[in-house]
């Protein structure tokens, strides 16, 4: 069945715009004009616009700009789009103008037909729906809503899980001495509970810095309108429009110290995808870690056993690989060149506006979803359910000559560096090469070579392991 089309106009003059369409004539031109990606900008961006507008309306009507029935008639709009809605209704393109005045304009025109058909009132997009407000201000808000609302309500959550699991499993394999590894290569010995742990510690550091943005995001352009004078908008409006969008949101938002950097400049964008970077490195070490205690099962390291999740080859059997651990290290380098390009579009505020805000909207918001459904993964799927294989750890731990660090304040560097490059050549347990080596004698030498007390750490000639 072909679709039929009616005619709509704007400033330009008339356009074709398909009878299912809920949007108008600028949503349109924007439609043809941007044919570029295919790939519109993120609901949770397009939902934030719409509290925008919800929260504009209510702000209006409280300072007499709107009359009741036109307020209802806007906020019942907004609370009735459908998922289908949210799918099918806004098909801008995100590479599109600078501003990101197309998408601005099509969530007004949706919400301005909606309003129309069920109230009877005549609803402009402009006029009503976007009164007190500009794109200018209007998109810069809605990147900092929706960022905030994704890190708070998805990834910070997510990273707390995270965090917990990695301490459950840090408890859960106390005891387990093993071999450290620095330039991969054999290093002092520390308890695998130290080693997770130090992985929890970068989690929680990242959190914190996360979390540490959130006030910046609560500052919102809104009320700035064109450049930043607040032209056309209620001398109030900035603040009020704060209280009702904190009342919308359960977040308390409040307008921007200085309108004119917060629509000039995405400094604030540009932070919290630095601290996302943080973590996309932080993910990606673990990440790695995790492949490389699992490698082998027989030629590599063998340490730790991932949970099976998927057969790992086309042609050899049995191969079973770190999959989770990869999924998360590609994760993590998409998150680190979102944020290249991020740092571009930031520098992208020429005068009085960032000419690149839909694509920073886009990126960032990917890359908060990106990192929270890849952080609970690695929390629920590798992490909780790796297995350790202590004979292979035991075996690796006995033999390692760099055990012969503890003889240093005992016997000196450098007789020390001769009884390890001896056990290397031999591949004997460092203990006995030391024994014939120097006059100490074989419990002496257990105590000061024992992996567990050097894994404690301190000077080892206090007899205490601690210093």
């Amino acid at each position: 069945m072909s679709e039929t089309f009616r005619t709509e106009k704007d400033s330009l003059g008339e356009i074709r715009v398909p009878d299912s369409a809920l949007y108008g004539a600028q949503t349109q031109r924007a439609v043809d004009n941007f044919p570029v990606s295919g790939q519109g900008l993120p609901l949770e961006f397009i939902r934030a616009v719409v509290l925008i507008k919800k929260s504009a309306a209510q702000a209006n009507g409280d300072l007499g700009q709107l009359s009741e029935e036109m307020v209802t008639a806007i906020v019942e709009a907004c609370d009735s789009l459908t998922e289908e809605d949210y799918q099918r209704q806004f098909p801008v393109d995100v590479y599109q103008t600078g501003s990101g005045t197309s998408t601005n304009m099509n969530v007004n025109e949706v919400l301005a037909h909606i309003a129309r058909c069920d109230s009877g009132l005549e609803i402009s997009p402009n006029d009503h729906v976007n009164m007190g407000q500009s794109s200018n201000d209007v998109i810069p808000t809605a990147i900092h809503v929706s960022a905030l609302l994704g890190v708070r309500d998805g990834l910070l959550p997510a990273m707390r899980h995270l965090h917990s699991v990695l301490h459950e499993k840090a408890m859960s394999v106390n005891g387990v001495v093993k071999t450290g590894r620095t330039h991969l290569m054999d290093a002092l010995p520390l308890t695998l509970t130290q080693e997770v742990e130090a992985w929890a510690a970068q989690i929680e550091q990242c959190r914190e810095r996360i979390r540490g943005t959130l006030p910046r995001l609560a500052q919102l352009a809104q009320g700035g309108t064109a450049i930043g004078t607040g032209l056309n908008a209620h001398p109030r409006f900035a603040a009020l429009f704060a209280q009702k969008l904190s009342a919308n949101t359960t977040h308390q938002f409040a307008p921007a110290d200085n309108h004119f950097a917060a629509i000039a400049s995405q400094d604030t964008a540009v932070e919290l995808s630095g601290q996302l970077r943080v973590l996309a490195v932080a993910l990606m070490k673990i990440a790695n870690d995790l492949r490389w205690m699992n490698s082998g099962p027989l030629a590599g390291l063998g340490e730790i056993e991932l949970q099976a999740l998927q057969p790992g080859s086309s042609i050899m059997p049995g191969k079973v690989n770190p999959v989770i651990a990869e999924a998360v290290a590609m994760v993590s380098a998409r998150v680190m060149g979102n944020d290249a390009t991020i740092g571009v579009a930031g520098q992208s505020g020429n005068f009085q506006l960032n000419v690149m805000l839909p694509v920073i909207a886009y990126t960032l918001l990917e890359s908060i979803r990106l990192l929270t459904s890849s952080t609970g993964l690695l929390a629920d799927k590798a992490v909780a359910t790796f297995s350790v294989n202590k004979g292979n750890i035991d075996r690796a731990l006995s033999r390692n000559p760099i055990l012969v660090t503890s003889l240093n304040p005992v016997i000196g560097y450098a007789k020390a560096a001769e009884i390890a490059k001896e056990a290397y050549r031999t591949g004997r347990p460092v203990i006995e090469v030391a024994k014939e080596m120097t006059d100490l004698d074989e419990e002496k030498l257990r105590t000061l070579l024992d992996p567990a007390r050097l894994a404690a750490g301190g000077l080892i000639g206090d007899g205490s392991g601690k210093g």
